[in-house]
């Protein structure tokens, strides 16, 4: 046994020749991938900007408004229950409604920042998207419309379509803040049942317009293969 565990661990001392490593095939590169110019790495860089957008979206919506929500809610429920054990026409020993109804402003107020935010950052997406449609225009004139619509800028996605099809990104997100601010305004209310707080916090984490046509969704998988050096800030 202790003979198949060190084959497996390769030889203790260093040998007098290198191991041979095993070599793949590569892509053929085209020749925008051995040639970038500042096109290429300002398409990359918008592109990698929504990436950050996206994520910061997410940020905002699954941590900071999240859990502002869960403790509007959770305070809430705590203060019905406590109200609830209280005799018919008796007061509370100590004071129970005024702190539970700070907790319950400050995460409305919360809330409303993150409305704010997000509505701060899809303007950011939407100043991207001209920004790369600008490059597209730019290209255009330096490199002709010929090129746009038909040299890969690094695998096989043109300058033109990847301006096409990033035209519409911004319109989920369009689509869930609508959404996030309607649960908003719906959690304002004090009166607001159990069951339909638990609804609202169960759609707010779901961000259904996003789960199938958000960034990571549609976007981050293709880019990180069509796109050359994505990972790279």
């Amino acid at each position: 046994m202790s003979k198949r565990l060190a084959s497996f661990h390769g030889p203790s001392t260093p040998t007098s020749s290198p191991v041979s490593q095993p070599r793949h095939p590569g892509i053929p590169a085209s020749p925008s991938r051995t040639s970038e110019t500042t096109i290429h790495r300002k398409a990359r860089t918008l592109l990698q900007e929504l990436r950050s957008l996206s994520h910061a979206w997410d940020d905002l919506v699954l941590v900071d408004g999240l859990k502002a929500a869960r403790t509007l809610v959770d305070t809430r429920t705590e203060l019905d229950n406590a109200l609830a054990l209280l005799a018919p026409g008796s007061l509370p020993r100590s004071p129970i409604v005024g702190p539970k109804l700070a907790v319950m402003e400050k995460c409305i107020v919360q809330l409303d920042t993150v409305l704010t935010k997000l509505q701060k950052n899809l303007r950011r997406m939407g100043t991207v998207v001209d920004n790369l449609e600008a490059l597209y225009h730019e290209a255009q004139k330096t490199k002709g419309p010929k090129w746009c619509k038909e040299e890969p800028l690094w695998l096989s996605w043109s300058l033109e379509k990847f301006v096409l099809s990033m035209g519409g990104i911004t319109t989920p997100y369009h689509r869930s803040l609508v959404l996030l601010e309607d649960l908003v305004n719906q959690l304002r209310s004090h009166s607001l049942s159990f069951e339909t707080s638990r609804i609202i916090i169960n759609q707010w984490a779901e961000q259904p317009y996003l789960e199938e046509n958000g960034w990571d969704a549609q976007w981050e998988d293709l880019c990180a293969v069509e796109v050359e050096k994505w990972d790279t800030r």
